[in-house]
């Protein structure tokens, strides 16, 4: 089903573990050829790069702080020099960095919410483009999230806030790149049991949240790498852009 996969040019930012490590992994496995990057989990990055390889896939690493736009367009160059092109690229590293309420905020928690979730996605993509052109097209999915919808948890709401600005910034970039034949999309994961929530939720938020779930569990890494492959397959999804494909066990039915 995703032959056409087999020698794709993937960045997938985030890699080194959850979602972004699952779909490198996945990437791997059907032929693409992955840059994983990290920034400070090389160890985790590498064991990702080397189960990918073990496979018989083709994968390299790539270190860099996406939330600084010199590093995020740095990351983006050397992946597609050590590829030899892109033709896909996955924005997929983000993080709360802490649950702090609207009294407890200050400038510097803003600015490092907004860098990594926001201007990651921004500069990534605008130093991507050049090599997509390149590529005659190709195709960007960005990593929203379901609270870009619900607005999030107690203390989420600058990262709530920053994935709502990815979904709508989706939706822009695949009106002005359909021209380019470059296909824009989003997932929104929704409450996936993840090294995230290990860090930002308790067993009481898990529950309460799993108790809104129709499906009556939380999702996995995995559940949500259809998503992704769906939308990098021209195949599959060519006629799709501009899209948020909700992945959240029925959480949200929007």
């Amino acid at each position: 089903m995703f032959d056409e996969l087999a020698g794709k040019r993937v960045l997938v930012t985030g890699a080194s573990r959850g979602i972004g490590a699952a779909v490198a992994r996945r990437l791997g496995a059907f032929g693409a050829h992955v840059a994983v990057h990290y920034h400070s989990s090389e160890a985790r990055a590498r064991e990702v790069r080397d189960a990918i390889v073990e496979s018989g896939g083709n994968a390299v690493m790539v270190k860099g702080d996406v939330s600084r736009s010199d590093e995020a367009s740095a990351v983006v160059d050397s992946a597609a020099e050590q590829l030899g092109g892109l033709d896909v690229l996955v924005n997929n590293a983000g993080d709360m960095l802490g649950r702090v309420k609207l009294d407890e905020i200050d400038d510097a928690h803003y600015d490092r919410v907004m860098d990594l979730n926001v201007r990651s996605v921004v500069t990534a993509s605008h130093a991507a483009l050049p090599y997509l052109r390149r590529s005659g097209g190709g195709s960007i999915v960005h990593t929203s999230s379901i609270a870009a919808r619900n607005g999030g948890g107690p203390g989420a709401g600058f990262y709530a806030s920053a994935k709502g600005f990815v979904s709508t910034l989706t939706r822009n970039m695949a009106k002005e790149l359909a021209g380019d034949n470059i296909r824009v999309n989003a997932v929104a994961p929704g409450t996936i049991a993840t090294d995230f929530h290990e860090r930002y939720s308790n067993e009481a938020q898990l529950e309460a949240a799993r108790a809104t779930i129709p499906q009556g569990r939380l999702g996995t890494a995995e559940d949500c790498v259809g998503a992704y492959l769906f939308l990098i397959s021209d195949g599959m999804s060519g006629y799709v852009t501009g899209q948020v494909i909700e992945v959240n066990g029925g959480q949200l039915m929007p």
